[in-house]
Order: C-alpha cells, then sequence, then structure tokens
C-alpha cells in the first residue's frame, strides 16, 4: 500500500516538474538572429551574442543565416510568428519580397526588433526599415536618406535636414564615455548617469527619417579622436504600429561584446523590444566613469 502511494507521489512529482519544464520554456522570450552577410565579423559575433543572451536567463535564442551575398536568397524565410523578437546582425541583399512583408506585419502586429552594430547599414533603399531603425548609416545613405540628428550640449534634440555629406563614419577606435538622456526608461534605469564603454567605433553623421525617435544614450565625439564634435546617438528606440524597435550601435567585434555595459545593454534592450519592460538588473561589475569593465563568455 504504501509502495503505491509512493510510486504515485513520485509520478505527480515528475508530472509536475515536467509541466514547469514547459511552462518555463513557454516563457522565455523567442528570439532569432538574423546573420549571413555583413561588413563585420557576424561569423565571429553571432556566437557570442547567442551566449550574451543565452546568460540572461530568459530567451530561447535561434539563428538564421541568409545565403552568401550575391547569391539566391529567394528561399531563405524566416517564420517570424515563431518568435518575439528579431536581432539584425545583417546588412547584405534586400530578403525576398515575401520575406519584407511578413517582417513589417510582425513588428506593425507588436515584434520587436534589435538592430546591433552595424544591422543599422542594412536596406538603406527600403523605407519601411529605416523608420524601424530612425538613423542608419553606409550603404549609399546621404543627405537625401533623411536628416543628421544629435544632441546639442544642452541635451536637446536637433535634427538637421540640409547638412550634406554621406550618412555614416566613425575615426579610430577609443574608449569613450556613454551619457544616459533618458534614465526613466527602463533601459537606462538604475544605470550610472555617464560610464566608460570600451574601445569601439564611435558612430556619427547617422541619418535617417527619425520619426518619433527616443535617443536613450549618446557620446561625444571628440575632434581628437577625428569626431563630428558633437553628442553622437547610439541607442535609440522608434515605434512602429505596435512593435517596439532599438537601434543600438555599440559592439563592433567579439572583443567589444565582452564588454559588461555592451551585454547589460544588449540584454535589456532586447528585453525591452520583445515585452515593452526590463526585469534584468544592473549588475555590480558595471562600469563607471573611469574603466571600462569586462566579462568571460567562456
Amino acid at each position: 500500500m504504501l509502495s503505491t502511494f509512493v510510486k504515485r507521489v513520485c509520478c505527480l512529482a515528475l508530472v509536475l516538474c515536467c509541466l514547469c519544464t514547459v511552462a518555463s520554456a513557454q516563457d522565455k522570450i523567442r528570439l532569432v538572429i538574423i546573420d549571413g552577410q555583413n561588413n563585420h565579423n557576424w561569423k565571429a559575433t553571432t556566437p557570442v551574442l547567442v551566449k550574451i543572451f543565452e546568460d540572461a536567463g530568459i530567451f530561447d535564442v535561434d539563428v538564421a543565416t541568409t545565403p552568401e551575398q550575391g547569391q539566391d536568397v529567394s528561399g531563405f524565410n524566416v517564420d517570424f510568428s515563431k518568435y518575439d523578437l528579431v536581432v539584425m546582425n545583417y546588412n547584405g541583399d534586400r530578403w525576398n519580397p515575401e520575406m519584407e512583408k511578413s517582417f513589417v506585419e510582425f513588428i506593425v502586429n507588436g515584434g520587436g526588433l534589435l538592430s546591433y552594430h552595424a544591422g543599422n547599414n542594412a536596406f538603406a533603399s527600403w523605407p519601411a526599415y529605416n523608420e524601424m531603425i530612425a538613423l542608419g548609416g553606409w550603404g549609399g545613405r546621404n543627405h537625401d536618406s533623411g536628416p543628421y540628428l544629435y544632441l546639442d550640449n544642452d541635451g536637446k534634440v536637433v535634427i538637421d535636414p540640409v547638412q550634406p555629406g554621406p550618412g555614416g563614419d566613425h575615426g579610430p577606435q577609443w574608449a569613450f564615455p556613454i551619457d544616459v538622456r533618458e534614465p526613466d526608461h527602463p533601459i537606462m534605469k538604475g544605470l550610472p548617469k555617464r560610464f566608460r564603454h570600451c574601445t569601439d567605433e564611435l558612430y556619427q553623421y547617422q541619418r535617417g527619417p527619425a520619426h518619433n525617435v527616443t535617443v536613450l544614450a549618446t557620446a561625444f565625439a571628440e575632434p581628437d579622436h577625428r569626431g563630428s564634435n558633437r553628442n553622437e546617438p547610439l541607442i535609440l528606440t522608434v515605434p512602429y504600429g505596435k512593435g517596439r524597435c532599438v537601434t543600438n550601435m555599440l559592439g563592433h567585434d567579439a572583443d567589444q561584446l565582452h564588454s559588461v555595459d555592451t551585454i547589460v545593454l544588449l540584454q535589456r534592450c532586447a528585453e525591452w523590444a520583445a515585452t515593452g519592460k526590463v526585469t534584468i538588473p544592473v549588475p555590480e561589475d558595471f562600469p563607471g566613469e573611469d574603466e571600462p569593465t569586462f566579462r568571460s563568455l567562456d
């Protein structure tokens, strides 16, 4: 009798454990990283991105890799209905029209987009994508692609529609401080007002539609580092339909992805883009103003 009772209890415990496991998996944010073409080293950065998101404990991560540049992409499709968030580690050939249409529908209906670093170099001729990222660079962008946006010394957003020149530039890499501009936004809440980023590219002269954009963080592009002498936006958000889009220009290569601020900001940007909230805490090893900090991702 006792043996039967014990067996039933064990079976019930096993069922509950399985149900909890299924519920836990279903509760995770479903994320897909798109790569395969990039003027940056996506083969090195994608595995680190996967580790960064998986380490947060709240993401279920897939990777979708396109054919190489110049090859036929007509058969490349992502079933966006399976996901809550798309992370763009991609710039290259345009997708096929059906995939572009389904991507726009995914965002309009509430999906999230995180454009990582050179993800905002993609699709200069695709109006919907440029609305989502707000500002982009390279890919043939220039003053016809949209205004140049920066912040003045009082922190006011300046949208300059007439300044001529290319869209997208950066000087040599250096370890620059980042200024938080929206400290109450869930992505930035609890971060130091200013913190030191690692040696990285500081994007400047970004251009695009810049509609409904909120600039979360900037860095001053110092002339000594071939900078614009302006406060350049590096992290920004845009609503698109019911969707939330984040452009995060940090993290040139795998080395920069070991910087604690890069890790934490990618995780928090991803969570907010997918859910509209942030539960990932600011860790104790987050950098202050003087020195960047790093973390092993082995």
